[in-house]
């Protein structure tokens, strides 16, 4: 919106238009196959796709667009790419089924390395030869969204931040961040005439809750609009959209929708933050 671009279509709605870009999003995939995290005993709760499945919706798309890979370049020189935010789920199933903190940190080397094969994947080798790629890496989001609040309560004061997020999901979480950015610099060195952007969700989030009041949101930052229960409005058995869980009067009013996603409005402001911290590092020519 803030291009003056319509909002992109998901690739399966095959009447739509993709002239100014595409969707391949999926609903709660992980960043590793479900065969590893089986081996691990972990489930993927809400979808058996991994991010394989989104980028073969994308390689599907671009054959059905491009003749031959020149013509493939000349049609995406101008492209932006944005990959993920990916891995949030691995992080969210693992301690939610019983890992400790140390277990879901075993995994961060591994969803760090299915995600930088997922921006590699995106034509890398023949698109970064022209300098055709600009591409945002997006990190992780800290624990702060009532899910994990509800899920992980306590009533030690120490396991909480300043923002009241919890200090052991976000430590995982930065180790992740850490890790994805050193794996983005070195990309960098590898295709250097690639532009390739560390989109710093963790920290616009952070920034949004600290500045939520003077931004117009009121003092409820951490509960949900829709949902139902407990200090945080949120129960995992009384989801929103089950029978008789209530919306709140102004969404708008409110940094948390559901629980586990941002209201509308939340999006937004964290949105403007983060563009006004990418822009400048696309290097777009108006």
């Amino acid at each position: 919106m803030a291009a003056g671009l319509p909002v992109l279509n998901p690739f399966k709605n095959t009447d739509a238009i993709f002239k100014h870009g595409a969707n391949f999003a999926v609903a709660g995939p992980t960043a590793l196959p479900i065969e590893i995290l089986a081996d691990k005993n972990i489930s993927s709760l809400v979808t058996g796709n991994s991010v394989s499945v989104q980028l073969d919706c994308m390689f599907t798309h671009f054959n059905s667009i491009c003749y031959d890979d020149r013509g493939c370049v000349e049609k995406l020189k101008n492209s932006l790419f944005v990959v993920g935010e990916i891995g949030g789920n691995d992080y969210n199933y693992a301690p939610f089924q019983g890992k400790s903190m140390e277990e879901v940190k075993s995994m961060v080397s591994d969803i760090v390395e299915a995600i930088m094969d997922a921006v590699r994947v995106y034509e890398f080798c023949r698109l970064a030869q022209y300098g055709a790629v600009r591409v945002v890496v997006p990190r992780n989001f800290p624990g702060c969204f009532p899910i994990y609040l509800t899920g992980f309560k306590t009533n030690d004061s120490t396991a909480y931040d300043e923002n009241h997020c919890l200090k052991a999901l976000n430590n995982v979480l930065m180790y992740h961040n850490d890790h994805l950015q050193k794996a983005i610099e070195d990309l960098k060195q590898e295709y250097p005439n690639a532009i390739i952007v560390y989109g710093d969700h963790y920290n616009a989030f952070q920034w949004l809750l600290h500045n939520a009041p003077k931004l117009g949101f009121d003092n409820t930052l951490q509960k949900g609009c829709c949902g139902i229960g407990g200090d945080y409005n949120f129960s995992l058995t009384r989801m929103c959209g089950a029978p008789e869980v209530p919306v709140c009067p102004e969404p708008n009013r409110l940094v948390s929708w559901d629980g586990v996603h941002l209201t509308e409005e939340g999006y937004k402001v964290m949105a403007g933050k983060l563009i006004d911290d990418i822009l400048p590092q696309l290097q777009c020519v108006a």
